[in-house]
């Protein structure tokens, strides 16, 4: 069942209210006028002859001279009562269309603070990813009223959100910054160590193995640091062609043996962050790499403009994954079962999480769906250029 708008309600309230006013004062004036005239014009029938004597007509015939006016006389009243029925609610119903239609009016300014409000708010709530939007403000003018109250209140939510989700962001950057550096000490000295000549081969693997450990925690700090970089907003944005991205990626990256990538680049042209962009192809590139078969898989990189934006899809051969466990891959530190990566292959879990931070700082969208017979197609759309 559909209900009525505030503005409907209001409108209402306003027209019944005047409506209900109108036939209150409509009856009061009727009964007024009805007791003014209790006698039609205030003659009785006894004081006729004394108003005007009439010597020359016989009795017979003042009397029924006397019944004629006062029945001329009722109907005079009857007529002057119907008539201020039928007008007075013929300007009723006129006069409470006109407040009706006054009303709507009223009650629309009246709640022009609450969709200014709510607009805001959709806006926040429509933002690409949390913590974004957050830099707008309602700053509602006006009288400090009820609705100035709650805009001012809604406004300092903002405030404190938005310093919350800034302080957030920047903390992962800053820490991820300041664990670079003795990461590549650690790097520098393990790798000084393993290279004289006279190191023994137990210390050798052991240096090897700390590289290892190394590297793999320099790969978990560069994804924190892309992830903080990908949920800030773009401040440059260049024309970029998916299509030559995809195959520079494709390029560069060595896939294992016997998982062959299949290309079918065709011009998608975008405006974004270039070096954004290319981590996200990566990503997607070695996500789909990594999660395949161990024989028998193949991966295939598609560009191109679908419906007018440009688009970028990734399929791949893999384990069979469930629908409803889709959407865990794109969530920091989270990911699927533990038999759709090799031994040695295991990931972070960050990402396709770095996916969808960068497609949503170009404002645009990610979508994986399950393949049939197994593996993942991930398809990125972006605004054309």
């Amino acid at each position: 069942m559909t209900r009525l708008t505030i503005r409907a309600r209001l409108t209402l309230i306003y027209g019944g209210l005047f409506l209900l006013a109108g036939v209150v004062l409509l009856a009061v004036t009727y009964v007024l006028v009805d007791q003014r005239m209790p006698q039609p014009l205030g003659v009785k029938l006894d004081d006729l002859p004394q108003m005007r004597p009439m010597p020359d007509v016989p009795a017979g015939d003042q009397d029924n001279l006397r019944r004629l006016v006062l029945q001329v006389q009722s109907e005079a009243k009857r007529n002057a009562l119907e008539s201020l029925l039928t007008q007075g609610g013929i300007a009723l119903a006129l006069v409470s269309a006109a407040a009706i239609a006054f009303g709507w009016l009223l009650a629309g300014r009246a709640l022009q603070p609450l969709h200014q409000i709510t607009g805001t708010a959709r806006r926040i709530a429509g933002a690409d990813s949390a913590g974004r939007g957050l830099h707008e403000r309602i700053a509602l003018a006006g009288p400090r009223d009820e609705v100035r109250e709650l805009a001012d209140t809604f406004d300092e939510m903002l405030e404190r959100l938005d310093r919350s989700f800034d302080g957030q962001r920047r903390f992962v950057a800053n820490a991820s910054h300041e664990l670079r550096t003795p990461l590549a000490l650690n790097r520098a000295l393990v790798e000084l160590a393993i290279s004289r000549p006279d190191t023994a081969p137990e210390t050798r693997r052991l240096g090897e193995s700390l590289l290892a450990v190394n590297e793999r925690h320099e790969r978990l700090i560069e994804g924190l640091l892309t992830l903080a970089d990908s949920e800030s907003e773009l401040t440059e944005r260049s024309p970029v062609d998916l299509a030559e991205v995809a195959g520079y990626v494709v390029d560069q990256v060595a896939p294992p043996d016997g998982v062959p990538v299949r290309r079918a680049l065709a011009p998608a042209p975008t405006v974004g962050d270039p070096v954004l962009l290319e981590r996200l192809t990566v990503n997607l590139v070695e996500n789909a790499l990594r999660h395949n078969l161990p024989t028998g898989g193949w991966v295939e990189v598609r560009t191109g403009v679908v419906a007018g934006r440009p688009t970028l899809t990734l399929a791949n051969t893999g384990p069979v994954v469930p629908g409803y466990d889709v959407e865990t891959i794109f969530q920091p530190f989270r990911r699927l079962s533990r038999d759709r990566t090799t031994a040695g292959a295991r990931g972070f879990g960050l990402g396709l999480s770095i996916v969808r931070a960068v497609a949503r700082a170009h404002h645009g969208t990610v979508e994986a769906q399950p393949r049939d017979g197994g593996g993942l197609t991930v398809t990125v759309t972006l605004p054309p250029a």
